[in-house]
């Protein structure tokens, strides 16, 4: 058609158009990936600080008792639950980290 647009010119268009919009869609998919992960960090650390762990003793310290997310001691396993978090302080050779004070955490349990 003469003046028209071609077909070849108008899927040049389109083609065009859906690489936009797959552009921006996979824009999307990188941010809901980042919130996503964001979302699995917050909980992992919420969940952390409802469990309790163990410093094994030094030479020259105490074990230590430290809240599930207390950065002091980054222990990725090896959790305590409530009961036996309580049974370990306890111990005479245990006492609380003085930072995160896991005992707040076992009052009322």
């Amino acid at each position: 058609m003469p003046g028209g647009i071609s077909d070849l010119d108008k899927n040049r268009a389109l083609a065009q158009w859906l690489e936009w919009q797959l552009r921006q869609v996979r824009g999307r998919i990188r941010v809901l990936e980042i919130k996503e992960q964001q979302e699995q960090r917050r909980r992992e650390q919420a969940h952390a600080a409802l469990r309790w762990k163990i410093q094994p003793q030094r030479s020259s310290s105490a074990a230590l008792v430290h809240r599930g997310d207390c950065a002091l001691y980054p222990a990725q396993g090896g959790f305590l639950d409530r009961e036996e978090a309580a049974i370990a302080l306890a111990e005479p050779d245990i006492e609380p980290c003085q930072i995160c004070r896991p005992e707040t955490g076992l009052v009322g349990g």
